[in-house]
């Protein structure tokens, strides 16, 4: 049965998927839509063989950005969210800096870090993916923090427990979903941050200054060649998160 489910969940979205595509190239071919609207998968497809190479250059280069603002705004927003749920005072201050910074675009942000730290560096488009990271992470973590039952409180104090045991033996075990429903979420944050940050300035690189340059020299099936890579690259940070869950909910399991 098992097997079964997970052929189902495999098979049914790439039937889904090819279906899609089919559409897709029928609607292009009979109402002959024009490249500038939207190309062809079979246009796209080509456009991606022919230049391998050089859009896995720029996933990974986009990747990396993406990957550092990840860790980075993971690390700071779970230190955060400790903090909040043990002192008030801190709580109370970092509830409307998260308000405020979850209504900032990246738009406004991007072209501020590119005059701060130079527009040859990409620190601002590592940042950029970091601030949208934290706030998702923050969010979930604490709320995971306040999900531990007033027993399991009231026991360790008992046991006369500091507030960093009771944290780390309690709550956090009990916070782990929370943490990891808010990384999931943050991993596609992450790309799609890096990858905004890429049209706004900074170096020449990147899958979203490639998006750009395709498309300025009309080269639209290029572009969405690299669009095509902008996805698979969210989709393997998602999938790898998403990993890094379901083991987790395994060590748990067996512990």
């Amino acid at each position: 049965m098992r097997g079964a489910t997970a052929a189902r969940t495999v098979v049914a979205p790439i039937v889904l998927g090819i279906a899609a595509l089919a559409l897709w190239q029928l609607v292009v071919v009979v109402f002959d839509v024009k490249p500038f609207v939207i190309p062809s998968p079979l246009a796209i497809g080509t456009a991606f063989g022919q230049t391998p190479d050089t859009i896995l250059a720029s996933a990974l280069l986009t990747g990396w950005n993406a990957l550092v603002g990840l860790m980075l705004g993971s690390i700071v927003g779970i230190l955060f969210a400790v903090l909040a749920a043990l002192v008030r005072v801190v709580d109370q201050i970092t509830a409307p800096l998260v308000a405020g910074l979850a209504v900032v675009p990246i738009v406004a942000l991007a072209p501020v870090f590119y005059t701060m730290f130079g527009a040859n560096a990409q620190t601002a488009r590592q940042l950029v993916a970091a601030i949208a990271v934290f706030i998702p992470v923050f969010l979930n973590t604490l709320r995971g923090l306040r999900q531990v039952r007033p027993v399991h409180r009231d026991l360790m104090k008992a046991y006369a427990a500091s507030p960093w045991q009771a944290t780390r033996t309690v709550t956090l075990p009990v916070a782990l979903p929370y943490v990891f429903t808010g990384f999931r979420i943050a991993s596609s944050l992450a790309v799609i941050s890096a990858l905004v940050a890429e049209y706004f300035g900074g170096p020449i690189d990147g899958v979203g200054r490639a998006i750009t340059s395709a498309v300025s020299s009309s080269n639209y099936a290029l572009a969405w060649a690299y669009v095509g890579g902008a996805i698979l690259l969210g989709l393997a940070f998602y999938c790898v998160t998403l990993a890094l869950e379901i083991l987790a909910n395994r060590h748990r399991g067996h512990a």
